[in-house]
Formats: C-alpha cells, structure tokens, sequence
C-alpha cells in the first residue's frame, strides 16, 4: 500500500513539473509574439518551415563545386579529397585537359551523400578550393539512394 502512495505521489510530482513548464514557457512565447523583450528566453520554439534557424558559419552543409570563370569545375582531379575522405564517398574519374595551365579535370566527380559524414575533410584537403560546404542547405532527403549521389552536374549547379 505504501509503494501505490509513493508511486502515486511520482505521478502527481511529474504531471505538477510538467504543467510549470507548459505554462511558464507559454507565458514567455506570449510575450515574445507580443514583442515584449524579456532577460529569460524560455523555450525557444522556432516554426521550422516558415521559419529558420541562423546557420554558424563554421557549419557544413551541402557540397558544392567552385567554377572557374568560363563554368569548369575549378577542380584538376589531384585525388586529395578522395584520398583523404574517411568515409570513400568520392570517386573522382581524371582526364587530360586540352589547356596547359590546367592539365587535369575531372571527367566524374561523384559524392554519395548516403556514406558521407560530413566532416570536412574533403574541404580542408583541397588545394585548389574547389569543393567547398557552405550551402546553407541543411535539408538532405531522398525517396532513394540513387538520388542522394550528385555528380558534377548537381555539385555545379
């Protein structure tokens, strides 16, 4: 008898703590939508499609390839990035480049979202600054995995 009392009394405990919270953090978000500024933020709800949240700038996204003025990929298939990627999730493809200065491009650059960790190796291991992750684009989904490899075309574009 005195374990249900002592269960009960949880219960009561818990569901107390939680209605504080439910309405201490609606008191706030009111005061917010109202305009009021407060020195305690509460919860901080944001309204996730219509609203977004501010990216660090130190954060990686998507990846994208930096082009050169004519379009080309500013890549010269030097195979760091692929080298260096912990995950093996680019495959770089090199080619013969009819322009002397450059040498090399990559006939298939291709990233396979589904084995990326995102860590940025990658980016740091390039000498040409030509793979970069500051997209913004947070949002990777896809209904296969066919459609989370990018090749040139989508890291371009």
């Amino acid at each position: 008898m005195i374990k249900l009392l002592g269960y009960f009394f949880e219960i009561i405990r818990g569901s107390w703590i939680t209605c504080r919270h439910f309405v201490v953090n609606m008191w706030f978000y009111t005061l917010k939508v109202l305009g009021i500024r407060t020195k305690r933020k509460g919860a901080v709800t944001i309204q996730y499609p219509e609203e977004k949240k501010e990216i660090a700038p130190r954060h990686r996204s998507l990846h994208r390839m930096m082009t050169r003025e004519d379009g080309r990929p500013r890549c010269v298939a030097c195979l760091l990035c692929m080298t260096v990627c912990p995950s093996e999730c680019i495959y770089i493809e090199a080619a013969e480049d009819l322009d002397p200065e450059v040498q090399k491009y990559p006939r298939k650059f291709i990233i396979d979202l589904s084995r990326c960790c995102f860590c940025g190796f990658c980016v740091e291991a390039c000498p040409e600054d030509a793979i970069r992750m500051d997209t913004g684009k947070i949002e990777v989904a896809a209904y296969s995995r066919e459609d989370l490899i990018y090749d040139l075309d989508r890291l371009c574009g």
